[in-house]
């Protein structure tokens, strides 16, 4: 019954990753949480009266007709409490509790690196995006972006092109609204051959902020990112800066007016002329060991 909880925890609005922990430090389960008393549930820091009524409110039997119309779609769940949950995502201070996913997670993507850029990208630039994304699969990578036009179009592609190459692909839309459309056909293939995912539930629009915030998603199920072409102001260097923050390497390509931006701020130069691809496969494959982290221990 417990996914039947988290899949209703999506429809409570204001509770994302942070306040998903007050919740369960305070009641010990995510039944417990439905199950728990109005005036217990005001005593939680930053829990709206909307959000406490819609807990209230919810239905379960109606949820769990929505699970099974979700299983025919092709759409699993992924919640905290399952094992194929990214563990990287828990780095985030406010991990997604739920993930909507097409494809498969597999262990080896915890070995991935994020190629993003521009969607305006020019010819030299997807070229290069494309080669990174090819190589690096081939070399046991898996390759995550965005499913922008340009840059990530060209990296999901790259990968794809690698016999057993896999790319993850994470959405600023629910994955009954694939966004761009001229993208349909790259998210089939991207199922067929690694996973599309989303935080967002499946009939979603895209929207800026939803866009905004999978770069944070896609910078924690990464090892490093490689920004390959970027314009001044650009989502790319919002995935930049949230990889730093998570500890995160990254790396640039040089002559654009935002990867250079990003130099100066001190990312790794990455010179696609003279990239030493099987040093940076073994670099990327190799981490080294972050320190543990009690926090979801605690929970679960």
């Amino acid at each position: 019954m417990s996914r039947v909880h988290w899949l209703a925890l999506t429809h409570i609005p204001g509770v994302g990753g942070a306040t998903l922990r007050r919740l369960l430090e305070r009641f010990g389960s995510i039944e417990g949480i439905f199950a728990a008393d109005p005036a217990e549930l005001a005593r939680v820091p930053r829990l709206s009266e909307r959000a406490i009524a819609a807990l209230q409110g919810v239905s379960l039997e109606a949820v769990e007709a929505e699970m099974a119309a979700l299983a025919k779609a092709g759409i699993a769940l992924l919640t905290w409490e399952d094992p194929d949950y990214p563990a990287s995502l828990h780095d985030l201070s406010d991990p997604p509790p739920v993930l909507f996913l097409r494809g498969t997670i597999r262990p080896q993507d915890e070995r991935a690196v994020a190629i993003v850029g521009s969607r305006r990208a020019g010819e030299h630039g997807l070229g290069v995006a494309r080669r990174l994304g090819k190589a690096l699969a081939a070399r046991g990578l898996t390759v995550v972006s965005g499913l922008a036009l340009g840059i990530d179009t060209a990296a999901h592609e790259g990968a794809l092109e690698t016999p057993g190459g896999r790319t993850l692909a994470v959405l600023g839309s629910g994955l009954g609204v694939i966004h761009p459309r001229e993208n349909r056909a790259l998210a089939e293939r991207i199922v067929a051959c690694g996973t599309l995912l989303s935080e967002l539930r499946p009939d979603t629009p895209p929207r800026g902020l939803y866009l905004m915030a999978r770069d944070r998603i896609i910078a924690a199920l990464s090892r490093a990112v490689i920004v390959v072409e970027a314009e001044e102001r650009s989502g790319s260097l919002d995935t930049a800066r949230r990889a730093r923050r998570l500890g995160r390497p990254v790396l640039a390509c040089p002559g654009s007016p935002g990867t250079e931006a990003l130099l100066r701020a001190g990312a790794e130069r990455l010179d696609p002329e003279a990239i030493d691809l099987d040093a940076l496969a073994r670099r990327l494959q190799n981490p080294p060991e972050p320190p543990p982290s009690p926090r979801q221990q605690k929970l679960f």
